[in-house]
């Protein structure tokens, strides 16, 4: 498994995301997430999504770790992404719980996944946020509102059916398809609307 390291070593050319997972619902898009992604990967999962890895994923958080280019603990502010001299190009917390949208929408930075979140708003770096909790309240609807007003893009766990799932992965390609785009990134994962690409 990749270790935590204590610098990050610098880069020339390419994309270095920070791919975070938290304990919502939804860990099949966060695992998929870093499947797909082509780049440097930087993974950082919080203790409750731990726990819900091979539950929702059938994947150990081992499993996991071994596909990301680095990996550092959720509780380790010294980690190098903590800091907004250390050189990535954005982030992406998917699934994204509820809780966790909330503190970063209130500036709470007291995990990695919240610090590096608020460095990439101070420091006006990429953050996608995909939450998929259902229904949604008033203080859910103006935290997200306040992230987006902030510079964050919020992209719910919403799957479309345009292009016929035909299964569950179907499903969750269509959300890691959707992130991939806000990223930049090319990919096959669904059929798009109209067939141009």
């Amino acid at each position: 498994m990749p270790k935590g390291l204590i610098y990050l070593p610098s880069y020339h050319a390419g994309v270095r995301f920070v791919l975070a997972i938290t304990g919502s619902s939804g860990i099949p898009y966060g695992t998929r997430l870093l499947e797909t992604f082509q780049g440097e990967s930087v993974l950082v999962v919080s203790s409750t999504a731990k726990g819900m890895l091979e539950m929702e994923a059938g994947i150990t958080y081992e499993e996991l770790a071994s596909k990301a280019n680095h990996v550092f603990d959720d509780s380790d502010l010294f980690a190098p992404i903590a800091s907004g001299s250390c050189r990535f190009d954005g982030m992406v917390i998917a699934p994204c719980s509820i809780s966790t949208l909330s503190k970063v929408a209130s500036g709470i930075a007291d995990t990695l996944i919240t610090r590096a979140a608020s460095v990439c708003l101070k420091e006006g770096r990429q953050l996608i946020l995909v939450p998929r909790e259902t229904p949604v309240t008033e203080i859910i609807l103006e935290n997200q509102l306040k992230l987006a007003k902030a510079g964050a893009t919020i992209l719910p766990a919403s799957p479309g059916f345009y292009h016929k799932p035909k299964d569950l992965n179907d499903m969750v390609d269509f959300v890691v398809g959707k992130i991939l785009d806000q990223i930049g990134q090319d990919h096959d994962l669904y059929k798009r609307w109209g067939g141009l690409d």
